[in-house]
């Protein structure tokens, strides 16, 4: 299976890089952007082949490592193989 793991930053939790995009989007000439939020895009292939077990193994990945609870929000999908 495969599991595509999006993390974002939660709403009210500073974004400097997102600022920082921004501004530069801005310089470009891309005007009415209003606002950018940054984040992470992961992939993580695994043997399992039971779809509750390979749910549970990423929920854990993401809760232990992958993401910052505290600040950051994740979503993932998993894809058969």
């Amino acid at each position: 299976m495969k599991a595509k793991i999006h993390i974002t930053l939660k709403n009210g939790v500073l974004d400097p890089q997102g600022k920082a995009i921004s501004s530069a989007l801005g310089h470009l000439g891309f005007d009415g952007v209003e606002n950018v939020r940054q984040g992470k895009y992961i992939e993580v292939e695994l043997k399992e082949k039971n779809p509750q077990k390979a749910h549970d193994a990423i929920d854990a990945m993401c809760k232990k490592l992958l993401a910052n609870t505290v600040i950051e929000n994740y979503r993932f999908e998993l894809e058969a193989q």
